[in-house]
């Protein structure tokens, strides 16, 4: 990190993690034998409170000098013998996340420590034998001589077990607590409480067990999946740890490569995590690895009570269990033998944290892998550019699973081009080819997926007879459409008056794209009627198991088409679907994002590859006014790397990332004139070292107000991340130096989405 290499006279210490205590941290002085050894994260002992008692704290900041009297400083007394390992990773993680990412050590520990704050400990009482089982056997005999049934009977089961619960002994033996108290009182057993944790999976648990799957040995891998896992594994045991990525078609079984490795590592006493995106953490998804690992399996997700939270971290970091799983909080599980993190469907966006501080898992996982020693495989079937510009410049390394596991071939798809359909007088959101096969799948009792894409913003503007989109000179992103008349870039605030016929061909059919899923499902059932329908939106997963109701009702075939957004698309395997149609690829396509082709690309393979999964071939239908937009053309025919030789020329056109970094500076307050001006002072500061960063803007951002506060954002541009971090110290610093302000600023280093 740079700064452990000198030698600081001060540290900021947090003492007492475990409390909320992490809201202040304390300067201390460090002992001449200590200068230059400490590092952010390394466990110290010092002198704390008015009786200067000794307690245990963390190194969070070193520093050169402080705002009160020095010979009023404490010292540091020693290195602490007794380091919290777990502890001690992850206040040095903290340290990172906030020099990365720009954030305070404070909300950086909690990122971290998500579960610090202790929770009641669930206990119950059991019943322990004292006596050995030949002694309580003979107890149990003497007892039964002198009628004392209940006493012979709990002594009889003592002998066979050391251990009884205490609801067993009162509710099937039927003992009463005087019973228990006079053989407690003889010394021949002694009620205990012991401590349970709460387990989110148990009845997940139980599942498995009904299905006769449970601990099942490991299917045989195909000689792809298993050159895979013998390359990781080969690099591992030679002690080298790396970050890799595979790249899999949907259906190639990468799922399958996760678990072989994540046994292998379990077998080499080592503990694993598997990151998935939340909406991904399905209960088919748990069972899963619970058939294959047992009780040595848990979950941490938003879905937990802080008690089962709480839990899942004490039983991890008492090496409890292996494996945990779950989307992006749950790669800060205290393992103290972490091996092995995997990061399923790793281009997703979900991956970035939307509060500060604003990390991404990926950035995260490498360097908290580099902590403990482990390796990290990030897999997807639509790669990041950033992992696949990283894995073609040789950082990572690179696998590609080209075969679906069940031998199908993928699917035919269809590229449909709403112009032609709107000359030809068709103004229905289904196309006549889309029409054709839905009555043709449900004649045939197949089943349909539908996906309306509206990733992004929906405000951009296209002309319906040509395709033209009104764009940013500036910036090559579309502009949005604002209710003032105006199109607007959110990137450098260009903007221009709203326009009522084509620049291109002249065409009147020039306006804001908008579609709703509720519109689309009664127009479904009007042409339909027949037809069973579901719908999976925001407004229909609202309440809980909401989603997983929908999907398993679709799974067992309760549904003929199933209409949703991106929700539907993500990993689902239904192989009765045999027809999936994207009704609209050009909602993510225009989003005023420079990463709109990406997710369009990302979105439509994803989808495609939701049809044809079981024994029949399957069909793709994408609608769309741009057919032969590289996104949508290489998305038809599943071809990632034609699609990314194109993209990584855009970016580095525009001077976006991979081949470039970018930075987002959000400002926001109550008072509009006090936002901007603040924005514009900072904008200035960062630009001030001429050519080594560009600056976009400041602009009222996407959403220029929310919750009664205006938002000014503008945006950095540079190839040197470093030069990028300068900047931002820049900008720290001058807001250290202004008065008490209500205005809050916020940093995030290559954004993912838009504000």
């Amino acid at each position: 990190m740079g700064e452990e290499t000198r030698n600081f006279p001060y540290a900021d210490v947090i003492v007492d993690i475990s409390h909320e205590s992490v809201d202040r941290p304390f300067t201390y002085r460090i002992p001449e034998d200590l200068k230059g050894k400490l590092e952010t994260g390394m466990s110290v002992s010092v002198p704390f409170g008015r009786g200067d008692s000794v307690r245990q704290g963390y190194v969070i900041a070193l520093r050169d000098s402080i705002s009160f009297d020095e010979r009023k400083a404490k010292e540091i007394l020693r290195r602490a013998k007794e380091d919290t390992a777990v502890d001690a990773v992850l206040v040095r993680l903290a340290g990172w996340i906030r020099e990365q990412y720009g954030s305070t050590m404070i909300a950086a520990l909690k990122t971290v420590l998500p579960a610090k704050q202790k929770k009641r400990n669930l206990e119950k009482k059991e019943i322990r034998r004292l006596l050995s089982a030949e002694e309580t056997e003979d107890l149990a005999k003497r007892s039964a001589q002198k009628n004392r049934s209940a006493m012979a009977r709990l002594l009889s089961a003592l002998a066979e077990r050391e251990r009884l619960p205490m609801e067993l002994v009162r509710e099937k033996l039927h003992i009463s607590s005087s019973t228990i108290n006079s053989l407690e009182k003889q010394g021949a057993l002694r009620i205990q409480s012991v401590r349970i944790y709460r387990n989110p999976v148990e009845s997940s648990m139980e599942a498995a067990k009904k299905k006769d799957a449970f601990g099942k040995d490991s299917p045989i891998l195909s000689a792809a999946q298993q050159k895979i896992v013998d390359s990781v594994l080969d690099d591992y045991d030679a002690g080298i740890r790396k970050t890799y990525l595979l790249h899999g078609i949907t259906g190639s079984g990468k799922t399958e490569v996760y678990m072989k490795l994540i046994e292998e590592c379990i077998d080499r006493g080592r503990q694993a995590i598997l990151l998935i995106p939340e909406i991904a953490l399905t209960y088919q998804t748990v069972v899963r690895f619970l058939k294959r690992f047992g009780n040595r399996v848990s979950v941490l997700h938003s879905g937990l009570s802080a008690g089962e939270k709480y839990d899942q971290c004490e039983r991890a970091k008492n090496g409890d269990i292996d494996v945990i799983i779950g989307p992006r909080s749950a790669l800060f599980t205290p393992f103290e033998r972490l091996g092995l993190i995997i990061i399923d469907e790793e281009h997703e966006s979900s991956y970035k944290s939307e509060t500060m501080p604003k990390y991404h898992a990926r950035e995260t996982a490498v360097y908290l892998a580099s902590l403990h020693h482990a390796s990290v495989l990030l897999g997807s079937a639509t790669p990041s550019l950033e992992s696949y510009y990283r894995a073609k410049q040789g950082q990572y390394g690179f696998f590609y699973l080209g075969e679906r596991l069940t031998g199908n071939v993928l699917p035919q798809v269809h590229r449909v081009d709403l112009r032609q359909e709107l000359r030809q007088g068709n103004r229905s959101i289904f196309s006549r080819k889309l029409q054709e096969l839905m009555e043709e799948r449900l004649k045939k009792g197949e089943q349909v997926m539908l996906f309306l894409n509206r990733r992004g913003y929906a405000g951009f503007v296209s002309c319906r007879n040509c395709g033209h989109v009104m764009e940013c000179p500036h910036c090559s992103v579309s502009l949005s459409e604002h209710k003032n008349g105006k199109l607007v870039c959110h990137y450098c605030g260009y903007e221009e008056p709203a326009v009522k016929s084509c620049p291109a061909c002249g065409s009147k059919y020039i306006l804001g794209f908008k579609a709703g899923t509720e519109a689309v499902e009664e127009k479904l059932r009007q042409m339909y009627p027949k037809a069973r329908v579901l719908r999976m939106d925001g407004d229909t997963t609202k309440k809980k198991d909401s989603y997983e109701k929908i999907l398993s009702a679709f799974a067992d075939r309760e549904a003929d088409i199933l209409l949703g957004t991106q929700m539907i698309v993500k990993g689902h395997d239904f192989p009765g679907v045999t027809l999936v149609g994207v009704l609209a690829a050009d909602m993510s396509l225009f989003a005023g994002d420079y990463r709109a082709a990406e997710r369009t690309f990302q979105l439509l393979t994803q989808a495609a590859g939701r049809a044809g999964r079981g024994d029949l071939p399957g069909e793709v239908v994408i609608q769309t006014y741009q057919p032969d937009h590289y996104s949508i053309v290489h998305a038809a025919a599943q071809n990632y790397e034609k699609f990314y030789e194109e993209e990584v020329l855009y970016r580095e056109i525009g001077g976006y990332p991979p081949s470039s970094h970018m930075m987002a500076v959000l400002v926001t307050g109550e008072d509009e004139e006090h936002v901007k001006a603040l924005a514009q002072e900072l904008a200035k500061l960062a630009g001030e070292e001429e050519g080594a960063v560009t600056v976009l803007g400041p602009c009222p951002a996407s959403y220029s107000k929310l919750n009664d506060n205006y938002r000014f954002i503008f945006y950095m541009k540079s190839v040197d991340e470093k030069k990028l971090a300068e900047a931002r110290e820049r900008m720290e610093n001058h807001i250290q130096t202004l008065q008490k302000r209500a205005e809050q600023v916020q940093f995030d280093i290559d954004p993912m989405n838009g504000y």
